[in-house]
């Protein structure tokens, strides 16, 4: 994974999609420039439903990420704007 996120930043690519648990190790590869995007972003305290390596928005900001996927805690939620209220809320704290 290393290894292609490099091979992403040499070729000129703007941004890398990987694991929220990995963007910390791709930040170092990769440098400051390029965009990190983490799918699996699941806010403090939500189901993991069927995503094995999830991670809170915060710690995955904090890991070097620059966009999140965040899909089913808003679009599942009761009240979506509610929801994603709460999630940029968390972001901030």
């Amino acid at each position: 994974m290393l290894r292609r996120a490099e091979q992403a930043a040499n070729a000129g690519m703007g941004g890398i999609v990987c694991s929220a648990n990995e963007a910390a190790a791709v930040r170092k590869v990769i440098g400051p420039d390029m965009k990190i995007v983490t799918p699996g972003i699941r806010p403090a305290g939500a189901d993991a439903g069927d995503q094995k390596r999830v991670m809170t928005p915060s710690k995955a900001l904090a890991a070097g990420a620059t966009h999140l996927v965040i899909g089913r805690p808003i679009s599942a939620a009761a009240d979506p704007v509610a929801a994603a209220t709460a999630i940029v809320s968390e972001m901030n704290a």
